[in-house]
């Protein structure tokens, strides 16, 4: 049996400063992966160029000329992270066995690749990157991510706890997954709906070894909601129990007005009044907002808009695809 021959999928977005030193540790560690007879020769890595805004892309060309392990592909705009790894994903699916994305900041551990492979031989078709601790992130980011998962699972949606979207997927599983058409992507959400036979590898996430993060907490706080809105409907749902709740609040209430007035002991309360009127539109704002969100993705879901555009390949720059 040849070794499989393996595209490492690495989204890019304004990382002039720390391209220059990660992309010599990737070739490295595909020619050391060669060199233990795991991987074939023919194997690559390919940069996602996500339209970005400073001199990453001329690093890209300038390192796929100086050698042919390195490939690049552009997209034509900023698409965010996730389309950027699935166009990757889908670029390589037919040239490849197996696909392991990564980020280009440096900071996952590329040699957890080695047991990735290893357990891709085994007969894993899907092997999720976990970090097997969080000590490089503040409280804040601790609790809400380590949060973020937990509530994710407690929704019905099926995510690998601590796993972002270092892992390594098979051709197999690529060709597979090419058939879910959603634009709001989560993949880290989508990937285990594919099924086939899966693992963990745990490894260390390091600090960014050069530039800045361009992943805001704005940007992780929409990813989060994308996540949750993609993957469950159970937010609507709390809206229908939540909404039953008031509604038999409201009910008793009803009585306890009637009751008062036969009585003849009601007295005129602005306050209280008040209050229950602000609750109730409060709530109502709440629940029109959350429904609306879901509305707006049906919305984008219903145009089958391009979920990326690639205007350039290192190998080929009058090529374009859509997808």
């Amino acid at each position: 049996m040849n070794p499989p021959i393996l595209y490492l999928i690495i989204p890019c977005y304004n990382e002039q400063e720390v391209l220059p030193i990660t992309a010599p540790q990737f070739l490295a560690k595909i020619c050391q992966l060669r060199d233990a007879g795991k991987i074939s020769d023919d194997s690559r890595v390919l940069f996602v160029n996500d339209g970005s805004r400073d001199g990453t892309w001329d690093l890209i060309r300038q390192l796929a000329a100086r050698d042919p392990h390195y490939l690049g592909i552009c997209q034509s705009r900023n698409r965010g992270h996730q389309n950027a790894v699935l166009a990757g994903l889908m670029e390589a699916k037919d040239r490849c066995d197996i696909t392991i994305s990564i980020d280009c900041d440096g900071q996952d551990d590329i040699n957890a690749m080695d047991a990735m492979v290893d357990a891709y031989l085994d007969g894993c078709e899907v092997v999720y990157g976990v970090r097997s601790k969080r000590d490089t992130d503040t409280f804040f980011k601790r609790f809400t991510a380590e949060s973020f998962y937990k509530l994710l699972n407690a929704m019905g949606a099926e995510v690998v706890f601590n796993h972002a979207d270092y892992r390594l997927m098979s051709a197999r599983v690529l060709k597979e997954f090419a058939n879910f058409k959603e634009v709001n992507l989560f993949l880290r959400g989508l990937v285990p709906l594919v099924g086939f036979k899966s693992t963990t590898v745990a490894y260390e996430r390091h600090e960014r070894i050069a530039g800045e993060s361009h992943y805001p907490l704005s940007k992780m706080l929409s990813l989060a909601f994308d996540g949750i809105t993609s993957l469950s409907v159970k937010p609507i749902r709390f809206i229908t129990g939540f909404g039953v709740l008031v509604a038999l609040v409201s009910f008793v209430g009803v009585i306890w007005a009637v009751v008062e007035a036969g009585l003849g002991a009601t007295v005129s309360g602005w306050a209280s009044m008040t209050s229950i009127i602000c609750f109730v539109s409060g709530v109502q704002l709440i629940c029109l907002g959350v429904i609306g969100e879901y509305v707006g993705k049906i919305y984008l879901e219903t145009k089958h808009r391009p979920r990326y555009i690639i205007s350039e390949r290192t190998w080929d720059d009058t090529q374009k695809e859509d997808n």
